[in-house]
């Protein structure tokens, strides 16, 4: 039931907040650094006082895991300028590394500790253990959000000393070893309750998010949210840029009254949700006024033809059977535009011609055309959408 609801939880982690939590795992080298040069002091004062091989393999064995953990978090650091949006899969690769690695150094230290204990020099004891133990708090502290790697670590660094301490026949050992299995329980019970607070809190995070960036009235994106995704869509290839405005509108608005134009707006929302695909952004400017952002930019024309053919279908609201129209300015990167604000710019100078000739769509490359032809002769080519 517990690792059902651990499992649910991470996997309701969206992409961005999932990046940021590995991001975070990567973000400190410290912790590594600290328990590599406690072990080798501690490794160097054992081996010097008691001459056992055993503790200086694992000691040399921490070390060499330590300083493949620090490779691993500079190559994530170089990785990451690279292409600051990893793909989950991604940077589930990344993770399984960290937590291999983080396993390892636990299962080294929990080795030493038991060596420790076997060896039975009390003070070179207490070290050991005590390195075995602010590492375990560590991990309840770094691994909340992945428990079961965090369960790794606590068994692995537990289970040795836990075991050699239950098998020794005095009393001191067996109670040695159930305050080690005691630490392991809460140790993990404070990883389960810091695992349910930051699942609320990224909830939260999340809605809050999502709130941020729709638009209260259609349910489709903001216009905030124009500014964040175009330049990133752009990177991704052809795109096309449809700026909308409705015909008629305001005369319909006036007529009906706000609550018939609330419930127009909603119904417009509804068919270019309909027509976009599942990759489209759509997106509501204010007023009458959308934008949808095609990332099948090739078909810009067929798409501006089914959003006409669409919002101007009659609409019936409350009985009113209402008829509107659309304008539409289409502008496609790369032809019209590398960079968001040219894009805009271009069908924002389309849309406006559009308008000029009473609704249909005009492609701003028939617009450049046009501009092209005026400048060089007195008639200009007439456009038809």
């Amino acid at each position: 039931m517990l690792f059902n609801r651990m499992e649910t939880g991470r996997a309701s982690i969206s992409d961005a907040v999932y990046l940021e939590v590995i991001t975070g795992l990567h973000g400190t080298t410290m912790p590594n650094i600290l328990a590599a040069a406690c072990l080798a002091m501690v490794g160097a004062i054992t081996t010097y006082e008691t001459g056992d091989r055993v503790t200086a393999a694992l000691t040399v064995a921490g070390l060499v895991v330590a300083i493949v953990r620090l490779f691993e978090v500079f190559a994530f650091r170089r990785r990451l300028p690279r292409t600051p949006r990893l793909g989950r899969a991604e940077a589930a690769r990344w993770e399984r590394r960290y937590v291999a690695g983080t396993v390892a150094t636990a299962l080294i230290l929990g080795l030493f500790a038991a060596r420790s204990i076997v060896l039975g020099d009390a003070l070179c004891c207490v070290m050991a253990v005590g390195i075995g133990f602010g590492f375990g708090a560590g991990v309840v502290a770094r691994l909340a959000l992945r428990p079961v790697a965090a369960l790794l670590d606590l068994i692995a660094i537990a289970a040795p000393a836990a075991i050699v301490t239950l098998l020794q026949p005095d009393l001191r050992h067996v109670g040695l070893g159930l305050l080690i299995l005691m630490y392991v329980v809460a140790s993990f019970e404070m990883v389960r309750l810091s695992f349910n607070a930051s699942i609320n809190q990224i909830t939260l995070k999340r809605q809050f998010e999502q709130l941020a960036r729709i638009d209260p009235m259609t349910g489709v994106a903001n216009r905030a949210v124009l500014a964040t995704d175009l330049p990133a869509m752009l990177q991704a290839g052809t795109i096309a840029v449809h700026t909308l405005d409705l015909d008629r509108f305001k005369e319909a608005n006036d007529r009906f009254g706000h609550p018939v134009g609330d419930a127009l707006l909603k119904q417009v929302a509804g068919r270019l949700r309909a027509i976009a695909a599942t990759d489209d952004l759509l997106v509501r400017m204010g007023g009458d006024e959308f934008v949808l952002v095609q990332r099948a930019g090739l078909e810009a024309e067929a798409m501006a033809r089914r959003i006409v053919q669409s919002i101007s279908a009659p609409y019936d609201v409350d009985g009113e059977i209402i008829e509107l129209g659309v304008s539409i300015g289409v502008a496609v990167a790369p032809d019209d535009g590398r960079t968001a604000e040219a894009l805009l710019s271009r069908s924002d100078k389309a849309l406006y011609r559009a308008k000029e000739s009473r609704g249909g769509y005009v492609m701003a490359r028939n617009l450049r055309m046009v501009e092209t032809s005026a400048a060089g002769s007195p008639a200009a080519e007439e456009l038809a959408a």
